[in-house]
């Protein structure tokens, strides 16, 4: 017979509400701040994604948790409007790999500084605070560096 874990007890149960809703209010700003730049939300995801380094098809599907599918057709849109284009990877020819081009970088940069999620509320702990609060989220995730999902 299989052991049924303990419930939560309430203030675990209060943090995962408030995290619930600041994921719940940043999707809600990056996909508006990606709706003035003329973006869907999974465009500006992809965007960001590129800014940092130019990824395979399968790797940015991984990262956005999609179909691989979606990922070209995401790619395809951004890539007639300049913002995106495909290059052979160096290591394997038959890959192709999404890279961001100047346009898209640029885009990239005007996308990040768009968003003010958390800028005020932010600003209101101290620099120590901040720190407490990045180190706390890193720990949780389990590593130095979150996947790029936007932002």
């Amino acid at each position: 017979m299989a052991t049924r874990p303990a419930p939560a007890d309430p203030l675990t149960l209060e943090v995962v509400e408030l995290i619930g809703s600041v994921v719940n209010r940043y999707h809600q700003e990056y996909d508006e701040a990606a709706a003035r730049h003329a973006l869907t939300g999974a465009q500006a995801r992809l965007l960001a994604l590129l800014h940092h380094q130019c990824l395979p098809m399968r790797e940015i599907a991984r990262r956005l948790k999609c179909e691989p599918s979606n990922v070209t057709g995401i790619v395809d849109r951004l890539e007639s409007r300049g913002l995106v284009e495909r290059r052979p990877d160096p290591a394997d020819r038959r890959v192709k790999l999404a890279a961001a081009t100047e346009a898209g970088h640029e885009t990239a940069e005007r996308l990040r500084a768009s968003l003010d999620f958390a800028r005020e509320p932010l600003a209101e702990l101290t620099p120590v605070e901040r720190a407490v609060l990045r180190d706390l989220l890193t720990r949780m995730l389990g590593s130095g560096s979150p996947d790029a999902s936007g932002g």
